[in-house]
């Protein structure tokens, strides 16, 4: 089955930042022999063919920072369509919402897609919510033609991402990839054994087919350059500050937890799968409350997941004051934030953790391990870092929670320490490497890594 809708309503164009500033940008990727002159040729607003398996109203960080970038730009005045699996439920001109995200830019907007093309898709083992789409590939290739895009980026190396990119490259229409997954990480929580290491053979064969492959980390830059990626890009993450803020805190949510001005609320947003490590806050939860014995504390976990039933098993004697909030999006996402006091987070899966930047953003000091975004932005003033596998230095952490007043200091700097992490930098980088997939014997520009 296949579903294409054209909107042919033109773009907005944004001036927060022209094409000046990204040709600056690009020139210096050149080899010497190569000048500015030699890149404007590829200045003209760019028409970008993603195609991803996880989309708006999927709730997770893929579908989020994909909506994020790609309404960035199309702010700027390029052109995007999609190729995804067809929806479970309608999202016609649905909000690009992620974990919650708020709508982007103004709260009533929704990104404008030049073509929409659905194809038949089959939900995931033991994530029957989010589907894989069918390698339609001559269906693929005809909507190529069609489009006729400048770039295919494509977000998910499943069937329909290797029809997409055999399709592309059989038009000569250059590729990017992007890798989202920590799949070397988590594939033990999923009982692979001897097929983990053909899938991640696959992997490195599928990102290495394309011109460029970008990555949320450095962290997983590095990991992939030893497993053999090549072409990497460092691209980021960024967070809506406006929206993650600490003025949104509700004393009537935490009411509803039953959680009053004595109370030290601890809040947790993920997936609520074996790889997020949900137990280990329980664990850590419960030995906060014995060592502290006259500390009223509370625990939130914000999400929804296969895991939510043994999880809260292993919290029914503690229904009070560990709270499955389900999940949440919007307005009352960013109040579940900012109501709490301090965030807590125990995977150690992530190429990113966009949950880490808006729980900063929200003012909460960041108690998590030494990994991807908590890695990079959480210092002693901003919460504390556990060295990554010490499970016993993880409940040791939580368990020596300090008073109010320093997790409030500890917060405040935390808001400060992110306030630079917008969405402009991430965006520039993106439609860098996207030229750069263009222009000939253009070279990956290392000093934007």
């Amino acid at each position: 089955m296949l579903n294409h809708n054209m909107d042919t309503r033109a773009a907005p164009l944004v001036a927060d930042y022209g094409f000046d500033s990204l040709l600056a940008n690009l020139a210096l990727t050149f080899d010497k022999q190569y000048t500015l002159t030699d890149v404007t040729a590829y200045s003209k607003p760019l028409h970008i063919l993603l195609v991803t398996e996880t989309w708006t109203p999927d709730i997770n960080g893929v579908a989020m920072s994909l909506g994020r970038l790609m309404q960035q730009i199309s702010l700027q005045g390029h052109q995007v369509s999609l190729i995804r699996p067809k929806p479970k439920s309608s999202s016609v001109d649905m909000p690009i919402q992620g974990l919650g995200t708020q709508n982007l830019g103004e709260q009533s907007r929704s990104l404008v897609l030049s073509h929409d093309v659905q194809v038949k898709g089959m939900a995931i083992p033991k994530y029957t919510n989010l589907q894989f789409g069918l390698p339609v590939y001559f269906t693929i290739k005809k909507q190529l033609k069609r489009i006729a895009p400048d770039v295919v980026h494509i977000a998910t190396e499943g069937p329909l991402g290797w029809a997409a990119l055999m399709a592309a490259k059989s038009l000569n229409i250059p590729v990017t990839t992007g890798y989202h997954t920590q799949f070397h990480d988590f594939s033990r929580h999923f009982g692979l054994g001897l097929l983990a290491g053909p899938i991640m053979a696959y992997f490195k064969w599928f990102h290495n087919a394309s011109k460029a492959t970008c990555v949320p980390s450095k962290k997983t830059l590095h990991d992939l350059q030893n497993l053999g990626f090549k072409r990497l890009v460092e691209v980021g993450r960024g967070v809506d500050l406006k929206w993650f803020n600490p003025k949104h805190r509700s004393d009537a949510l935490r009411a509803q937890w039953g959680a009053h001005t004595h109370h030290t609320v601890l809040i947790m947003v993920s997936r609520l799968s074996p790889e997020k490590q949900i137990d280990w806050v329980i664990d850590a939860f419960k030995a906060l409350q014995q060592q502290q014995l006259h500390r009223a504390v509370k625990l939130i976990i914000v999400g929804d997941g296969p895991d939510r039933d043994r999880l809260q098993a292993m919290a029914a004697n503690n229904k009070e004051d560990i709270i499955f909030a389900g999940t949440q999006t919007g307005q009352a996402l960013a109040e579940h934030y900012a109501s709490a006091d301090a965030f807590v987070f125990a995977s150690q899966v992530e190429t990113f953790g966009n949950v880490v930047v808006e729980a900063m953003a929200s003012g909460l000091p960041v108690y998590a391990f030494d990994d991807a975004a908590a890695g990079m932005l959480v210092t002693p003033d901003s919460g504390r870092l556990v060295t990554l596998g010490d499970k016993a230095g993880f409940i040791t952490a939580i368990s020596q929670l300090p008073k109010m007043q320093c997790l409030k200091e500890q917060g405040s700097h935390a808001r400060k320490s992110v306030a630079q992490c917008s969405w402009q930098r991430p965006t520039e980088k993106m439609l860098t490497m996207f030229y750069q997939a263009l222009a000939p014997k253009a070279t990956i520009n290392r000093r934007l890594l």
